[in-house]
């Protein structure tokens, strides 16, 4: 969904990338700043319930996580590197906001409920990432689903900010529920359409070794 607003978020973003290439910051460092503050922000922010404060910090430097990549491309320094570095960091910042929200249910949350979706959305929202690494380690196509990185962080910083302006608790739970149920689904679409192509190659040199007999 939100992946179609990136030709959007690249026009936006171009002058400020020229900005900053000019006063010598260079592209990883946009990276790796976003990251910590992403990182620092959810531990603090949401095990201690300042959930508006924190979701709103987070959505910023969210917005921005192209920033980078538009700044390598200005640059000419588009490279495996750089995909390498955002994917990785990614994961540092996806880890610390569900971890935070888990931190707050078993705190002072004392909700056991929605810690417990959270994690299950952590760790089912890791393997979507991954299906799609391993499938391009193989060759193959793994993107796509119903609820892609993007997504997810837009749902989950919805809910934590309506939750921080005073919204009943309830909401960032089911939230949190749809995002387990949601995040399943996209795995299993994954590994659907890894399979399809999976069995494509085993059935093409069958072919071509029958045409060849013939």
């Amino acid at each position: 969904m939100l992946n179609r607003l990136r030709g959007a978020m690249t026009r936006l973003f171009t002058p400020v990338a020229r900005v900053l290439l000019r006063a010598g910051v260079s592209p990883d460092a946009v990276t790796v700043t976003g990251t910590l503050v992403v990182v620092v922000t959810a531990l603090w922010a949401f095990p201690t319930g300042h959930f508006l404060a924190g979701s709103l910090v987070i959505a910023v430097f969210a917005l921005t996580d192209s920033l980078d990549g538009v700044m390598a491309r200005q640059a000419g320094r588009s490279g495996p590197w750089g995909a390498f570095l955002d994917s990785t960091l990614d994961r540092f910042g996806d880890a610390a906001i569900f971890g935070g929200i888990v931190l707050w249910g078993f705190g002072v949350g004392d909700d056991e409920l929605t810690a417990t979706l959270a994690l299950a959305a952590l760790v089912l929202g890791s393997v979507v990432p991954y299906a799609r690494a391993r499938a391009e380690g193989l060759g193959m196509n793994g993107s796509g689903g119903i609820a892609e990185r993007a997504d997810r962080l837009l749902l989950v910083l919805g809910a934590t900010g309506l939750v921080g302006f005073g919204l009943p608790v309830v909401v960032l739970t089911v939230v949190l529920g749809l995002l387990t149920v949601a995040s399943a689904v996209t795995v299993v679409q994954r590994m659907a359409k890894v399979r399809r192509q999976a069995r494509a190659l085993e059935v093409a040199p069958s072919d071509g070794a029958a045409g060849a007999g013939a």
